[in-house]
């Protein structure tokens, strides 16, 4: 069970072991893009080109699709960013329970969008764990897990492929043991668990009170979505790439101080931000050389 991008390794790799897939399940095709056009989700892009058997319920308690699973008799259900909470009528199914490829160090970053919040947060490591699943939003006991360490070039997006890389290696491993008999549960730290919530646009909005790498951390953990952004003479200025000067600012949080070819130097809470790589709202994306060309940002301009 899975959806979007992230979950198309883990798939893959299932499909390459010796493990028999019996079915994929995977959210309704939605309408996308600017034409409103029905799109499917990249899992069943992957499954239709594997040519697996495809369930695409409106919700996890629907009862025709609660007893075709059922029916099938499933030893065990892996979940990959599903995107769906599952009924407990469904957990009960398979007799090896259902598992679940989580993006973070478990009890960290429970939730919909570990990725990004890790990223933004400041760690300087995260993971995938593998879990056993239950009624709860990523709660149940884990099985296995790996790190993975975040580097300051690191985006949201990098980050991602290589935890979707991580996970299905892991998720094979897992398959392994839970064949051998050799998985352990072992339960959660409640009490040191942490959220990492759906993400909205206005996430992006940069605060130029905090320091240079807090507002660094959130422009790497929010590429490619939502962005960050600021308001530059009226108009959305979304920043993907930054660089850190650690030199104390004692003007004006979100002040130019210098601008040039090399970058457009704002002040901050703590340090300066050298912005590198910016997008007009209603522009392509472009470094700051170029965009200096046509769009002048002269010292003094307040930024937000």
């Amino acid at each position: 069970m899975g959806t979007p991008s992230f979950a198309v390794p883990i798939l893959r790799a299932i499909h390459e072991s010796h493990h028999v897939l019996m079915a994929v399940v995977t959210q309704p095709d939605r309408p996308r893009g600017r034409g409103r056009k029905l799109a499917i989700s990249p899992v069943k892009e992957l499954a239709v080109e594997l040519g697996l058997p495809i369930m695409q319920p409106r919700t996890t308690r629907d009862e025709a699709f609660i007893g075709e699973v059922d029916r099938m008799s499933p030893d065990l259900i892996v979940v990959a960013a599903y995107g769906r909470l599952l009924t407990k009528d469904l957990l009960d199914i398979p007799p090896r329970g259902c598992i679940n490829v989580h993006a973070s160090l478990l009890p960290k970053y429970r939730g919909a969008a570990p990725i990004q919040w890790a990223i933004a947060k400041g760690e300087r490591r995260t993971g995938v764990t593998i879990i056993k699943m239950d009624e709860g939003m990523d709660t149940g006991d884990i099985l296995l897990t790996q790190e993975v360490e975040i580097g300051d070039e690191d985006t949201a997006q990098s980050l991602h492929d290589r935890l979707a890389r991580t996970g299905a290696r892991l998720i094979v491993k897992a398959l392994d043991q839970s064949d051998r008999g050799t998985l352990r549960p072992m339960p959660q730290s409640h009490a040191d668990a942490s959220y990492a919530p759906l993400l909205k646009k206005e996430d992006g909005l940069i605060d130029w009170s905090q320091g240079a790498r807090e507002i660094f951390n959130r422009i790497r953990g929010f590429n490619p979505w939502p962005g960050a952004f600021t308001y530059l003479k009226g108009m959305q200025l979304k920043i993907f790439r930054g660089e850190i000067i650690d030199q104390e600012a004692r003007d004006v949080p979100g002040k130019v101080v210098q601008s040039g070819p090399e970058g457009v130097k704002v002040a901050t809470g703590k340090g300066f931000l050298l912005i590198r790589e910016v997008q007009l709202e209603g522009r392509k994306k472009m470094p700051i050389r170029e965009f200096l060309i046509g769009n002048e940002i002269p010292p003094g301009t307040q930024m937000g």
